[in-house]
């Protein structure tokens, strides 16, 4: 565990890697394996395909405190190891393109857009509220695609009317959306914080 005092450190670390092209490549790296550490953290649902991971968790820190444009790289990398046969997916499916083209693909095609949007918008509410307000908006807003991705391509892929796909792809997780929304930001939140220390 690191004390307070090397917290900052850290976050003046992060910030001077995002100066150079090197620390850039390596940080979108870093944020697939994180990403893919997440997706492993995983709980099938008997009742729906989707399972119950914190992907969604991840995307939302890669994209606020990477950006839009390195969050969008970073997802677009976990997509092409995820798409090469890597183990960065849930493993309670198949891997490689099958899992890719599988139900759960709306989802992980959104979650480039998710994470550029969450990048983008916290940098524009910071000038106009607090850090913790400014990445909750973020991380509401950065999660709607990926409902509408997601859900949209589960109700075409098994042929579901709009009550199924609520019932399937939407309500279950709700619930936890809220907790990792709210935890994203307040992680975002605590990370400035020791950052502008």
């Amino acid at each position: 565990m690191q004390s307070a005092a090397s917290s900052p450190l850290l976050t003046t670390r992060l910030g001077s890697l995002q100066d150079s092209l090197a620390g850039k490549a390596l940080l979108v790296v870093g944020a697939t394996a994180f990403v893919a550490a997440c997706a492993h953290i995983s709980l099938p649902l008997p009742f729906t395909p989707v399972p119950l991971t914190l992907q969604t968790f991840a995307v939302l820190i890669v994209g606020m405190l990477l950006g839009p444009v390195a969050g969008f790289s970073a997802m677009l990398l976990y997509l092409a190891e995820g798409a090469l046969g890597l183990p960065v997916f849930t493993p309670y499916a198949a891997g490689g393109m099958a899992h890719l083209l599988g139900p759960n693909g709306g989802f992980l095609f959104s979650y480039p857009l998710a994470a550029a949007t969450a990048g983008w918008v916290v940098r524009a509410m910071l000038r106009i509220t607090t850090r913790f307000r400014s990445a909750l908006v973020a991380s509401i807003t950065a999660t709607l695609p990926v409902f509408f991705l997601g859900a949209g391509w589960l109700a075409h892929f098994l042929h579901l009317g709009t009550s199924a796909t609520w019932s399937l792809a939407v309500a279950p997780f709700i619930p936890g959306e809220i907790v990792k929304i709210t935890a994203a930001a307040g992680i975002f939140n605590t990370l400035q914080r020791w950052r502008q220390s």
